[in-house]
């Protein structure tokens, strides 16, 4: 399927969506309005019902993976992203100079230097006159403090600036508005020629190749600013090597250095350690000094002022880009790198619905799946396995006589006790039958054999210990015991000892879904009103029929109850145990894709163990309300 139609599939799924959930919630307050005077607050009735709002409920989760995604935005501006690259691409060659005047903050970052190295000199003012030197050595270096302080302030004074670096500025200034004009020019840069054309076409499309976003331009917008990135970057390159800085100014600095060398190398045993901390601090104050990022108040005004004339026109200049970016693309933005643009925000770790499906359908395909196993498929296994699995080995045993052994010739003569272990091993020819495999089945049949163990098991305990004082006075500390510990801390060990095949997960997951079936059926069976008991007394039922007839019936909502919690706490702990050791499964399929940080794949992952874990609790709902009808209207 080409991308274009893809954008065209997306773009209706979002319109039909936004209808779907307009008129569900027009139809909803509709039909609540009607219900006014027929059900009343509480009553269990009016919670029945309500398609209208599953369809809301489903409409709104859909329409804020497309928008945050940004999935839509790639349906209904495929070109914009590409243009953003190329500002973004602006930007980032510009960010160095931008962060030098009060445009990306509030200050001027001289000023914030200032600021902040004055700062440091006063508290290194401050810690020298706390200190317990030598009186002469402390005077010393308080003097040293105010040479430094003296070297950050002479940067200020109109005068420090040289003549060269006055013509430097004014040149940068004059460059920056040229590049302003040529982003105004509507003419610029030209037409295309047939390479760039070709280049620019037959990149692949947003999202479609290994680059998140194309960043050869592809239209006349994303060409204007693709150039202008090329002279900006040329233009903050000069501006980063201007230095307000002269030969006398560094000799003071180096001067300064050696005085406070000297002054640690002068201090006595006992006042080493606070003067080298206090060298420390002042030395690093002016290497910070000697980077030459201090300038006169107004020597940077005409730079500055260029800068604003340019931003004001490259936000001109993008135009409806900015207004696609606040809408249709929220969370993030795009940001030009190295080599490549890409997604920054939600629009990176939230993966877009038509991706997702895109991969979900390829590793569903059986001839592709993943690490070479399909999603669901089926495959052909002789009848003779699947009954093998039923019947023990051992019963060979009790036939009479012994097995054969070949002779001198090397033939083997078979008889009844060979014929009857073969039987039992599976070990003739037999038709075939389809038998689903793949990572899901193998996923949902340990979830299913795990629970119903625990039902098997767990049911009767807790029905016992809801009954006997004794069962529960003995089982009760057991199952406490273990049952708060998470399933995650017991599954390292049981997976050590039972190694990565499935009797590891599923025994883990019998142990999850035991203790809870235990406790559902424990409080069911002592939840029992004690007037329906003696009833039963009185109408002369035995106890095995009060137990069938009533405490069972009684229960049942409890159990079901827990059901529908371990199927959902299995399912988490199944893959926990298959990411930690297993070869198949939902679980392993995230672990690699979590490995490789493949998003698509981890999504995809979530999305079926939502869509399996629904499909169980739909069941599950199904078969409470037709076994338990009763439920809430007695």
């Amino acid at each position: 399927m080409s991308l274009e139609m893809v954008r065209l599939i997306v773009g209706a799924l979002f319109i039909l969506m936004l209808c779907a959930l307009v008129w569900s919630v027009i139809h909803g307050r509709k039909i609540a309005k009607t219900e006014v005077t027929d059900l009343v607050f509480g009553n269990p009735v009016k919670a029945l019902g309500g398609w209208y709002w599953v369809i809301t409920g489903v409409s709104s989760i859909l329409l804020l993976w497309f928008y945050f995604s940004w999935d839509a935005a790639r349906a209904f501006f495929p070109n914009a992203a590409n243009e953003m690259c190329q500002v973004a691409k602006v930007d980032s060659e510009l960010n160095a100079m931008r962060s030098t005047f009060p445009m990306q903050s509030r200050l001027l970052k001289g000023t914030s230097f200032l600021d902040r190295e004055g700062k440091l000199i006063d508290r290194t003012r401050r810690t020298i006159n706390k200190s317990d030197i030598d009186v002469g050595l402390r005077d010393r270096y308080l003097l040293a403090a105010d040479s430094v302080d003296k070297l950050l302030l002479s940067r200020v004074a109109e005068d420090s600036l040289t003549a060269e670096n006055k013509a430097a500025l004014s040149d940068i200034a004059s460059k920056i508005d040229a590049v302003t004009a040529n982003l105004a020019d509507p003419g610029f840069p030209g037409p295309a020629s047939d390479a760039e054309q070709k280049a620019g076409y037959e990149q692949p499309g947003w999202g479609e190749g290994k680059k998140e976003i194309p960043d050869i331009p592809n239209t006349a917008r994303g060409r204007k600013f693709n150039n202008v990135s090329a002279q900006v970057k040329a233009i903050s390159s000069e501006f980063a090597k201007i230095r307000n800085l002269d030969d006398g100014y560094k000799a003071d600095i180096k001067r300064t250095s050696d005085e406070l060398k000297a002054l640690q190398a002068s201090s006595s045993a006992e006042d080493a350690a606070q003067a080298k901390i206090i060298t420390k601090s002042l030395d690093k104050i002016l290497k910070r000094i000697d980077d030459g990022n201090i300038f006169p108040p107004g020597a940077l005004v005409s730079v500055e002022d260029s800068l604003k004339r340019f931003n004001a026109e490259q936000s001109k200049q993008e135009g409806s880009l900015k207004f696609i970016d606040a809408i249709a693309m929220p969370g993030g933005e795009i940001r030009a790198g190295s080599t490549a643009c890409t997604e920054q925000g939600s629009g990176r770790w939230l993966p877009k619905p038509s991706d997702t499906l895109a991969t979900l359908v390829n590793i569903s395909d059986p001839t592709v799946g993943f690490k070479a196993v399909p999603l669901l498929w089926y495959e052909w296994k002789p009848a003779s396995e699947m009954l093998a699995f039923f019947i023990p080995d051992w019963i060979a045993d009790l036939i009479p006589g012994e097995y054969p052994r070949h002779t001198s010739d090397g033939s083997i003569n078979t008889n009844l006790k060979t014929k009857v272990l073969n039987f039992a091993t599976g070990n003739y020819n037999s038709f075939s039958l389809p038998i689903p495999a793949g990572h899901l089945w193998d996923s949902i049949m340990r979830v299913l054999s795990g629970l119903f163990l625990g039902i098997v098991l767990g049911v009767p305990l807790g029905l016992f210990m809801g009954l006997s004082r004794f069962a529960k006075g003995f089982f009760d500390p057991l199952i406490e015991l273990y049952r708060p510990v998470p399933p995650l801390a017991w599954a390292p060990l049981i997976l050590t000892i039972f190694g990565i095949n499935d009797d590891g997960k599923i025994f883990l997951l019998f142990m999850v879904a035991f203790a809870i079936m235990v406790i559902s059926a424990r409080t069911g069976a002592t939840g029992t009103h004690l007037s329906k008991i003696h009833a039963a007394h009185s109408l002369g039922a035995t106890n095995r029929q009060i137990i069938r007839r009533v405490i069972l019936p009684n229960s049942l909502p409890e159990i079901l109850t827990g059901i529908r919690i371990a199927i959902g706490v299995c399912w988490g702990t199944l893959v926990a145990a298959e990411m930690l050791a297993g070869t198949t499964g939902i679980g392993f399929i995230e672990n690699v894709a979590r490995k490789q940080s493949n998003y698509e794949i981890i999504w995809v992952t979530i999305i079926l163990l939502g869509l399996l874990g629904l499909l169980f609790d739909l069941i599950m709902r199904w078969i409470i309300t037709k076994t338990i009808p009763w439920r809430g209207k007695g």
